[in-house]
């Protein structure tokens, strides 16, 4: 059996005045790509900020890459956050940097050796399309390269799992499809995705697993 990337048992999480998860329970294992979905505003994006320790459960068990969550010490949230990688659907670019300064920056604040950075940067920048961008600055980008940008930071410490928050929120039909295939492409390098989206049309073109958020329950959908 795969082992668990992503274990809530008996979850209860509130957040901002609202109940997001109610006894909720819900895994990921090593090397899925699974897409949260449910109606606007239910707390999709709240699930990802449980995960990276930006909130706390009131109950339950959160375990992600076998952290647990509930009882870790602050000190230990950066070493959480290095094991995943976190894509937001408003890039949260540098904008005074260029491309290959902002990637290089992800690097330099996880301790990553500095003589291994620029080839660890072209790699990255490689891997989503944008060598020929290294100087560019990210206002000088469209949306969907921009995005690829925010991909290729994320990947920076190799990690197991990736958050993406409506990646192709902002995005063009085209720009989306191009985020999906790079997404895709990561995933089958064995990285364990779990994408928040409220465009089902993705979803029907690039199936896999599905599930649903929605009266504080965490249900796979068949798709």
């Amino acid at each position: 059996m795969s082992e668990a990337i992503v274990q809530l048992k008996n979850v209860t999480l509130n957040y901002d005045h609202r109940s997001i998860l109610i006894d909720a329970n819900f895994k990921l294992v090593q090397q899925e790509f699974v897409y949260l979905i449910g109606p606007t505003g239910v707390g999709k994006s709240s699930i990802l900020k449980l995960l990276y320790r930006d909130v706390i459960a009131q109950s339950g068990e959160v375990v992600v890459n076998g952290y647990q969550l509930n009882s870790l010490k602050s000190k230990k949230i950066p070493e959480l956050r290095r094991s995943m990688g976190i894509v937001f659907q408003d890039f949260q670019l540098l904008m005074d940097r260029n491309i290959f300064e902002n990637v290089a920056f992800t690097l330099h604040v996880t301790g990553f050796p500095s003589s291994k950075i620029p080839a660890k940067v072209n790699e990255l920048l490689a891997l989503v399309g944008l060598s020929h961008r290294f100087k560019q600055m990210p206002q000088d980008l469209s949306g969907g390269e921009q995005q690829r940008v925010v991909i290729a930071r994320a990947l920076a410490n190799e990690p197991r799992l990736l958050l993406a928050d409506e990646p192709t929120g902002n995005l063009d039909p085209d720009a989306s499809r191009e985020i999906m295939d790079i997404l895709l492409g990561i995933h089958k390098r064995g990285t364990a995705i779990l994408m928040v989206t409220h465009d089902h049309s993705l979803v029907k073109k690039y199936p896999s697993r599905t599930v649903m958020l929605k009266d504080g329950k965490i249900n796979d959908l068949d798709i």
